[in-house]
């Protein structure tokens, strides 16, 4: 993976270029620890050659896994960046498309870089925390928290 820093007017705005073969998580996450980004959102292009997605489903609080084990173009990769117990947590949503036309989505539980992802990351001077909301299941930014 390589970046650089594209702009700096009380945002920093970086361009990621993922390499063939890495997982766009584990990058992201990387990232924003030697960043150390607290408050970011992002955007992707690019294409992958495994992609797990993931659909909440609230009855089990976890998420159902949709495994492409196949090329696919990324047509929409969007998420932020916030803290939750002092690491920073990426979440993110994707749209793929595969050869035959057709999209699949969801979360991105993971993605594997073939041959390239182009992110366009944005880090704010803010502060963003999440936390776990034990009725859903899931960890929600919480505005209230400092």
């Amino acid at each position: 993976m390589k970046s650089q820093l594209i702009d700096e007017n009380g945002q920093k705005t970086y361009a990621m270029i993922l390499d063939n073969g890495d997982e766009v998580i584990a990058c992201l996450t990387d990232f924003a620890q030697k960043n150390k980004l607290n408050a970011s959102q992002f955007t992707a292009i690019g294409a992958f050659s495994k992609v797990v997605t993931g659909f909440f489903d609230f009855s089990i609080k976890d998420y159902l896994k949709n495994e492409i084990n196949e090329q696919v173009e990324v047509l929409a990769l969007s998420g932020d960046i916030a803290t939750h117990e002092g690491k920073p947590k990426v979440h993110a949503h994707i749209v793929v498309g595969k050869a035959d036309g057709t999209a699949h989505g969801g979360h991105l539980l993971e993605g594997y870089t073939h041959p390239t992802l182009e992110i366009i990351l944005t880090k704010s001077p803010a502060h963003l925390r999440r936390k776990m909301d034990e009725d859903i299941g899931i960890t929600l930014i919480d505005l209230e928290e400092k």
